[in-house]
């Protein structure tokens, strides 16, 4: 692992201690209301997702088209912009879409840089550092944002955008990587096109792409539903208490996230769909627990199984985007499917919620449809090959 590894380590902590810690102070400032609609924070997490889904055929690309470090700063520069709305008390879901258009374009820059700093050999374990880094910084963003917010929301707002400036200027001291690529010629929309169809060519790629897009709605789901979950089955109702309750999920994909090279190397991707049945089944449990400590465990667990779905193929979609339209745009078009996926799921709970669906019977269903899914993007997978090049064979046979 080399110091320009170390470094987008350092740089993806502290923007991502940031993104936690102001969905949280954001929380904060909702829950403070007298009384908050349901629909809201659900609608919160649904703004931050719009930008994900609307830029995905030009943030690939534009990550692609130049040195990613300086995008990566470009990106925080956007959030801080975001923050700041928030600190000078805009409408929170104008001020949260502002930080979610700084995470789309950072996202194709973060994971495109992988392939062009690490050989293929090493881009699982490059992949399993990110995650755990970024894990390790929801967990403390989470935890230190809701109490440092339940004290002061300007504090709070004042040290997002403090983190946001010091990750844009971590990223300038990464040496410079050669342009991917540059611009296709002709209109954005089109190229997408074009490249989704590229990308998306073989059965690993459609099961990456899908597979990601399956546990970041579960996860951002459950992320949201934990919030009115907690206060009707487990008695927890300060923001903080439920940032702890959360953790447990962050530390569980932290684990699997370290597991994941060692268990589901690129040449065995099919076991991957193993963990995702056990998200499922693990989260279908918990809509049955009602003591702390048990839902404690079984948030860990489901963690632990999220994080060895997710490494895996993180890193097989960067290796087949490397090897055809580009790693960045490979993230951007993985970001788009994942953000519609995400966009979807948080707003049918939305919708759900404002019907007076009840967290537990909420908790339910989620588990269900996450095995459901996990059956249906993996049915077309073919056998496990023995070289990471297959993985590009376009005559892979379903």
């Amino acid at each position: 692992m080399s110091r320009n590894v170390y470094l987008v380590l350092i740089a993806q902590f502290l923007t991502a201690f940031a993104d936690n810690a102001v969905l949280f102070t954001a929380i904060t400032m909702i829950m403070q209301l007298s009384e908050p609609p349901s629909w809201y924070i659900p609608a919160l997490q649904a703004s931050f997702l719009v930008s994900f889904v609307l830029f995905a055929p030009w943030v690939g690309p534009f990550a692609d088209s130049r040195s990613k470090p300086g995008v990566l700063t470009m990106a925080n520069i956007v959030k801080g912009i975001g923050a700041s709305l928030l600190l000078f008390q805009f409408e929170p879901l104008i001020a949260y879409a502002v930080i979610g258009l700084g995470a789309a374009v950072y996202s194709p820059a973060k994971y495109g840089i992988l392939p062009e700093l690490v050989d293929e050999k090493l881009l699982v374990k490059a992949n399993g550092w990110i995650e755990g880094s970024t894990i390790l910084a929801i967990l403390l963003g989470t935890l230190v944002g809701a109490m440092v917010a339940e004290y002061s929301i300007t504090i709070a707002l004042m040290g997002v955008v403090g983190l946001y400036a010091v990750s844009g200027i971590v990223a300038l001291f990464i040496d410079k990587t050669p342009i991917a690529r540059g611009q296709r010629e002709g209109a954005a929309l089109p190229n997408f096109i074009t490249m989704t169809r590229e990308l998306l060519a073989t059965p690993r790629a459609r099961f990456a792409t899908l597979g990601v897009s399956l546990f970041w709605s579960a996860a951002t789901v459950l992320r949201v539903l934990l919030i009115a979950w907690a206060p009707v089955v487990l008695m927890l109702h300060s923001t903080t208490e439920v940032a702890l309750l959360t953790m447990f999920v962050a530390i569980g994909i932290a684990i699997g996230s370290v597991l994941a090279p060692k268990f589901i190397p690129l040449t065995y991707l099919r076991r991957a769909r193993m963990a995702a049945y056990a998200m499922g089944i693990v989260v279908v449990m918990l809509s049955f627990v009602d003591l702390l400590w048990a839902a404690r465990g079984m948030l860990l667990l489901i963690g632990v199984a999220g994080g060895l779905f997710v490494v895996p193929i993180n890193a097989a979609l960067q290796e087949i985007g490397h090897r055809s339209v580009g790693a960045g745009g490979a993230v951007g078009i993985q970001n788009f499917f994942e953000n519609l996926a995400m966009l979807t799921a948080s707003g049918l709970y939305a919708a759900a919620a404002w019907m007076g669906a009840g967290p537990v019977s909420t908790m339910l269903v989620l588990g269900l449809l996450i095995i459901v899914a996990a059956f249906a993007v993996s049915w077309h997978l073919p056998p496990d090959t023995s070289a990471i090049s297959s993985l590009t064979d376009k005559d892979d046979k379903p």
